[in-house]
């Protein structure tokens, strides 16, 4: 006897479509972000420091270089207080499968 009248379902599994997206955003997108935020704040420093350097007679750019010198080791350290408050959450709740050091997540 056919069942004309109920709906089909076709079942698929989205837990393994979701790590590899997840996973796949992690490791295309997000770290190399980070990265290259972690680094751009490390050249703004590093312009700092030579704009302080090289303009020591005007006052003016000697307070510019400062203020860079000053803004990049804020955003160091915010980079690394981030990644070090996500490793303590992640240990301290017992969350496992995410690896932020190479970008990895597994859902369970």
């Amino acid at each position: 006897m056919m069942d004309l009248f109920s709906t089909k379902i076709a079942y698929a599994d989205a837990t393994a479509t979701m790590n590899a997206f997840v996973g796949k955003v992690d490791t295309l997108i997000i770290n190399p972000l980070i990265l290259f935020l972690f680094a751009l704040a490390v050249v703004y420093f590093l312009w700092g420091m030579l704009e302080f350097i090289l303009n020591q007679a005007n006052e003016e750019k000697k307070t510019s270089g400062k203020s860079h010198m000053l803004w990049g080791i804020v955003g160091i350290t915010i980079m690394l207080g981030v990644w070090a408050i996500m490793g303590m959450v992640l240990s301290t709740l017992g969350i496992n499968g995410i690896n932020p050091q190479q970008g990895t997540v597994q859902l369970q």
